[in-house]
């Protein structure tokens, strides 16, 4: 089952900051949440000139709260993947616009928490509310996107440094996946909370001017469900639903927040992967490009399902209300006006492969054979021990019963009793240590099972006592509070749906009001035809007013643009001049034409590898000790979002590449052949000469402090 829609938008508009209130700073937003528009006036253009107006799918002012927000956008979405859907929602807009406070929200007040955390309840009791014909599997994963690195942030002990970044790869089947991402199974709200909790802890964060709490990276907290249902026939269908919650970094520029070193280089990575992900929504949004720049950035194709894809997608676009950030919060309006336009065809993920459910339910379906066999063997064993009993028993009977027996015959039959005596005080003797040993154990989980049991009648006790306090006038109030709950989310559904509804006809009345001022009216008098002509030549010169305006902000917008991309050329090119720097003269050149002759550009890494390099010695004793045991089993641990066991190929961190990096030790004193010698300040003032690093970055020794290089 398939169905397709428009990705749905909606902008959030955040109030004033204190220091935004101190400086004066004037409101330029107005945002209209009944008719879910919202409207930019420019601060320093004519008091006549119309605002720039925009409309979306819902729109929240300064004074909205954090659950109005997830029961309008978020409560639906995470609805879905009950049913097998996937399901998108992602924040978008300029650094310290309320991104990170929409996602995550506040943990200290219940009524502060953001999407994410709100997520957590609903998912658990939506589950506690299942039929017990219905089995539940939840786990997550958490990573973060650094510098165009992938790393996963689930670790108690997490250095970025000693962390190994992940690969990003693609397989037909199962699409866009991350490498040995790991993953952890969760069974309450509580559990997942501090999972979250440990992540946002090792996500890189940083003050500048303009957020005292920057985030530094791309986060990706995802959430697989999957469900399998058991039907009359005794056929269970298995549904997989991930949920994936975006919290993007803001776009930055560097004259207001005062970036300056590593925090300039992660804002140019930012703002690099930002306008890749505005290309890939533009390619989208046109509908006629034959080409969508996925590959461009790892942060797309991340995304590369939630946007076009297999996805129900919501994207919220976080803007300020001061005249301060007015190019920018026009510039995230834009955006989120072509994301409207983005199409998505989600469907239901029904029998998936890569499900842990099917694995677990195997798992346990085998234990049990293997446990009623064991069962079965037992009580094979003692029915064969009692039958022996009676059987050597009935033949003495049978003998003492015979009259005429012979004296060869009376020894034969003495010596079998004598015999049989001795096997049945042994059997005896067995039997006594085998029985004192039972009576032990039972002895054992009698106590137990007491224990147990006077627990559960306190418990029954307790809750009967309260049960009891309920019942006024004959009625359960447990049972009418459950009754009611449920009318509740029954109405907030109609609600909902009527808000919808609603809006779709005052879109549709909007549009009907345009065609009719498009239609050829007929006038009774000239009076009449010049009131009319008039009030179309008012309107027509509004629109021309906001055609105009809005062509100047494109143009000021594109050059905006122009200078940030210019800016990332500049950057690239002094990294570039680095690397050629230390190339040549560290590499001789016959050594560097072998390389460019035996290497190619692998597109999906983003790096260049040898050619061949998957049979070399260590790649081939990796593959045979990874090898699947069964020839029909799949390995999916390494499936985006899936689990990583600890059977699992580990990844290779940066300490062990240090530890093996310890064992050959090069002396950088020889002198290669077709490479020269420098001295530290020569090199200095290459290094300088083409990255423009002043000569103050070098110590009292005379020697670059290359930390200022990054």
């Amino acid at each position: 089952m398939t169905t397709s829609e428009n990705v749905k938008v909606c902008v959030r508009c955040r109030p004033l900051s204190e220091v935004e209130e101190q400086t004066n700073c004037s409101v330029v937003v107005e945002v209209n949440e009944e008719t879910a528009t919202v409207s930019l006036k420019h601060p320093t253009r004519r008091e006549d000139e119309p605002p720039k107006s925009f409309v979306f799918d819902y729109t929240f002012g300064f004074e909205s709260k954090q659950l109005d927000i997830y029961n309008k956008v978020a409560r639906p979405v995470v609805e879905q993947i009950f049913g097998g859907y996937n399901g998108t929602i992602l924040a978008y807009g300029q650094t310290g616009t309320g991104k990170t406070f929409t996602m995550d929200g506040m943990r200290a007040a219940a009524e502060l928490r953001g999407i994410i955390p709100n997520s957590f309840a609903h998912i658990f009791g939506h589950i506690a509310k299942a039929d017990s014909k219905t089995t539940f599997l939840v786990h997550i994963s958490y990573l973060e996107v650094y510098n165009e690195e992938v790393t996963s942030i689930l670790q108690k002990h997490f250095h970025l440094k000693d962390q190994g970044f992940l690969e990003v790869k693609e397989r037909p089947d199962c699409g866009v996946y991350v490498r040995d991402l790991s993953s952890v199974m969760v069974h309450s709200p509580n559990e997942m909370e501090r999972l979250m909790n440990l992540g946002s802890r090792n996500r890189c964060t940083a003050a500048t001017n303009m957020n005292e709490h920057s985030s530094r990276s791309h986060a990706i907290f995802s959430i697989t469900v999957e469900c399998s249902e058991l039907l009359g026939d005794e056929k269970r269908i298995l549904r997989q639903g991930k949920l994936h919650l975006v919290d993007l970094a803001g776009s930055e520029r560097q004259s207001k927040t005062g970036a300056e070193g590593q925090r300039l280089y992660e804002s140019n990575k930012i703002n690099l992967s930002l306008a890749t992900l505005g290309n890939v929504i533009s390619a989208l949004a046109d509908g006629k490009s034959t080409h969508v720049p996925y590959r461009n950035s790892k942060l797309t194709r991340l995304l590369q399902d939630s946007l076009g894809g297999n996805s129900k997608t919501v994207m919220i676009a976080n803007i300020g209300p001061t005249d301060y950030n007015y190019d920018e919060s026009i510039s995230t309006l834009r955006y989120a006006s072509r994301a409207k336009l983005i199409k998505n065809a989600a469907r239901v993920n029904e029998d998936p492969k890569d499900a842990l459910i099917r694995q677990f339910q195997k798992e346990i379906a085998e234990l049990r054979a293997q446990l009623s066999d064991d069962i079965a063997c037992t009580e094979m064993g003692a029915a064969e021990l009692q039958n022996e009993m009676p059987k050597g028993g009935g033949g003495l009977k049978k003998k003492k019963g015979e009259n005429k027996l012979s004296q060869e015959q009376i020894c034969e039959i003495e010596s079998m009793i004598n015999a049989d005596r001795r096997k049945l005080e042994e059997q005896k003797d067995m039997e006594v240590e085998q029985r004192n040993e039972i009576k032990k154990r039972l002895g054992e989980k009698e106590e137990e099972l007491a224990c147990a049991r006077r627990a559960q009648v306190e418990v029954r006790t307790r809750m009967e006592a309260l049960e009891r306090r309920l019942i006024v006038g004959g009625q359960n109030l447990l049972e009418k509070a459950e009754a009611q709950a449920r009318l509740l989310e029954r109405s907030a559904e109609e609600m909902r749906a009527q808000e919808e509804r609603t809006q779709g006809l005052r879109k549709k009345l909007k549009e009907k009001k345009e065609e009719r001022f498009n239609i050829e009216e007929k006038y009774n008098s000239l009076q009449e035809e010049a009131t009319g002509k008039r009030r179309k030549l008012q309107k027509l010169t509004t629109l021309y007013m906001q055609a105009k305006a809005e062509l100047e902000d494109l143009r000021s917008a594109n050059t905006r643009e122009m200078d940030d991309l210019l800016e990332n050329i500049r950057q690239l090119n002094r990294e570039l001049q680095l690397q050629i720097l230390i190339i040549n003269h560290f590499i001789p050149k016959n050594f560097q034409s072998i390389i460019e002759r035996n290497v190619q550009w692998n597109d999906e890494v983003g790096e260049w590898q040898l050619h061949c390099i998957a049979y070399a010695g260590n790649n081939m004793n990796r593959s045979k000790e990874n090898k699947v045991d069964s020839a029909g089993d799949d390995n999916f641990l390494n499936v985006y979002l899936s689990y990583n066991t600890a059977d699992g190929e580990k990844r290779r961190t940066l300490s062990k590449r240090k530890k093996k990096r310890e064992l050959i030790k090069p002396s950088f004193d020889l002198q290669l052949p077709g490479s020269s010698t420098y001295s530290n300040s020569k090199m200095a003032t290459l290094f300088s000469k083409f990255i423009g690093v002043s000569t103050q970055a070098r110590d009292a020794k005379g020697s670059t402090n290359y930390a200022l290089l990054c």
